[in-house]
């Protein structure tokens, strides 16, 4: 893409590329990261698109440092965002944390790739899809989102920033390798029809600001450091001035509300896309690139005189129980193909619990499971 391309235009773009449009249309100003395969033309990408329209891109020695410099320009009150792959995750999960506990904006790219360590930088998987829950230690909610196309790629990344700042959260993206490397025709859409959120700024003089304030949605107004609202920082638990605390008074209230902010805006945050779910005998729940061959093998299996339907999961946490469920009560039958060992497959078996057989497809070997391997199963359901 060059200066002369127009909002609008088609474009042929990897998954990548797809991602960094999206977060310059939702106003990403700031990118630190460090290369790795196979998310690295998402670094690529920003080094020269950030920089011509006044944001900052900063190469990192590391993805500790990486994931550091995304909170500090996000307190300086830049929408900020950083892209990795399973090495690079695991190393940003401490400062994951802090940006969790002192409730900073911003988005984390997981590009997955074969592991675990080194694994297989250049093949597919999706075994990140726990970690992403439980990487950071801590009892915590955190928001997950994975694209299966490159029209999604674009879509989820605005998604991402908004609900980041909306929620006052970071917002974790997991791509996998095919996703980011499968070159697509899309139509990115004019700039003034995209619903773009910034965070809520207080409306306060600095010395009524009161940082982490319960609020009705949960999530407090946020102040940009050096404007004049001066308050502290630390990942340790706080009260509501951000100050270190012990009272048991100040500690529980403040973890609940971390929690309340996403809970209660669960249908908000929740992303499904359903394919000829309505009448469907037997279910397929797929997400990212494996989502791409389910949505096949679901039509192939129609042909076949088999009610085959897809339920394709863009939000993975908070898990989708509010489609899941009904979906579950109507099948005789659920397939779950992931490019793993069954990690979401889990969590659909705890819903399904008494009310329909789950099955699955694993695949570890770095390739991708394909529509024909999942009609030959949906074919025996």
């Amino acid at each position: 893409m060059n200066d002369t391309d127009t909002p609008g235009r088609p474009l042929l773009l990897q998954g990548n590329e797809a991602m960094v449009e999206g977060a310059l249309a939702a106003g990403c100003r700031f990118f630190a990261g460090y290369p790795i395969t196979p998310a690295t033309e998402i670094s690529e990408a920003m080094s020269w698109r950030l920089p011509a329209l006044g944001g900052t891109f900063i190469q990192m020695e590391d993805e500790i440092a990486s994931m550091g410099a995304v909170i500090g320009a996000s307190l300086a009150g830049v929408k900020a965002m950083t892209a990795t792959s399973g090495p690079g995750f695991s190393l940003m999960q401490e400062n994951l944390g802090f940006a969790c506990i002192a409730e900073v904006p911003c988005v984390i790219v997981n590009v997955m790739r074969g592991g675990p360590s080194t694994g297989l930088p250049t093949h597919v998987a999706q075994g990140d899809v726990q970690q992403a829950r439980w990487g950071t230690h801590g009892d915590h909610p955190i928001i997950v989102l994975a694209p299966a196309t490159t029209r999604d790629c674009f879509e989820v990344t605005l998604a991402a920033f908004n609900l980041s700042e909306k929620y006052r959260t970071p917002v974790i993206i997991l791509s996998d390798e095919i996703v980011a490397h499968t070159r697509e025709k899309i139509l990115l859409p004019p700039p003034a029809t995209l619903e773009v959120v910034d965070r809520v700024r207080p409306a306060v003089p600095p010395e009524w600001y009161i940082p982490y304030e319960d609020t009705p949605r949960g999530a407090p107004p946020m102040a940009p450091f050096g404007h004049g609202y001066r308050y502290h920082v630390t990942g340790l638990v706080h009260d509501v001035r951000g100050f270190p605390t012990e009272r048991p008074d100040e500690i529980e209230p403040f973890l609940n509300r971390l929690f309340r902010k996403i809970n209660q805006h669960y249908f908000d945050i929740n992303m499904v896309k359903e394919h000829l779910v309505e009448d469907a005998e037997v279910l397929v729940v797929a997400y990212g690139s494996v989502a791409r061959s389910a949505k096949r093998a679901v039509s192939d299996a129609r042909e076949r005189g088999v009610k085959a339907g897809l339920m394709k999961l863009i939000t993975l946490w908070p898990f989708p129980w509010g489609n899941l469920l009904p979906a579950l009560r109507q099948v005789r039958a659920v397939l779950v193909p992931e490019l793993n060992r069954g990690q979401v497959a889990r969590e659909v078996k705890r819903l399904a619990k008494g009310l329909t057989k789950v099955e699955t497809i694993n695949r570890i070997d770095g390739k991708l499971i394909t529509p024909e391997q999942i009609v030959e199963r949906l074919l025996k359901l």
